[in-house]
C-alpha cells in the first residue's frame, strides 16, 4: 500500500470520508463560503482560499492531504479538512469545516482526530492553525485537544489566533 492509498477510519453512515481531488476545489469553495458567511466573515479567493483552486499542488504533491466528508447517495459536501505542508516537520490544518446541519454530531471529533492521526503518519511532527475569535465552537474544539494558542501572527485577513500543537 503507497502513501496515497491508505486504508483509514470512516466516520458513521450516512456520511463518507473521502479524499479530495482538484474537481472539488468549487464546492469546497463554496460550502467554506456559505459557513464564513454564518459568522460574518469573508472568503478570501486570491489570498488565503486560492489553494482551493489546486489541491493536488497545493496539498498533496508536498506530502500534505485534503479529504471532503461527504452524506447520503448524492454525495453532497457537508465538510472539508486539509493538512498543509508549512515545511518538513510542521503543517497546517486548514479548511476544517463543517455544515450547520451537522454540527453537534461528533464529526468535529472525528475530523479532529483523524487530521492529528493523518498528520503524524505523514510525518509531520507540528501542527499549527489560524482561527477566527468568532468561531467559539472550533476553538474550544482546538484546545480540548491540547493546542496552544501562539501568538496572533496570522497570514489571513479573516484570521486573528494562530494555534500550535506537538504531535
Amino acid at each position: 500500500m503507497t502513501t496515497r492509498e491508505v486504508d483509514f477510519a470512516q466516520p458513521p453512515p450516512p456520511y463518507r470520508l473521502r479524499r479530495a481531488f482538484n474537481k472539488d476545489g468549487v464546492g469546497v469553495f463554496t460550502l467554506i463560503t456559505e459557513i464564513l458567511a454564518e459568522y460574518g466573515l469573508s472568503p478570501d479567493p486570491e489570498g488565503v482560499d486560492a489553494d482551493l483552486e489546486d489541491l493536488g499542488a497545493n496539498y498533496f504533491s508536498d506530502g500534505g492531504a485534503f479529504y471532503i466528508l461527504e452524506e447520503g447517495e448524492e454525495a453532497q459536501i457537508i465538510g472539508s479538512v486539509g493538512i498543509f505542508p508549512l515545511d518538513k516537520g510542521c503543517c497546517e490544518l486548514r479548511k476544517m469545516y463543517l455544515r450547520k446541519k451537522v454540527r453537534g454530531k461528533g464529526l468535529g471529533k472525528f475530523f479532529m482526530e483523524f487530521s492529528l492521526n493523518e498528520a503524524r503518519r505523514l510525518g509531520f511532527q507540528t501542527m499549527t492553525l489560524e482561527t477566527a475569535t468568532v468561531l467559539k465552537e472550533a476553538i474550544g474544539l482546538y484546545t480540548r485537544y491540547g493546542f496552544q494558542q501562539v501568538g496572533n501572527d496570522h497570514l489571513s485577513a479573516r484570521c486573528d489566533k494562530t494555534f500550535t500543537l506537538t504531535l
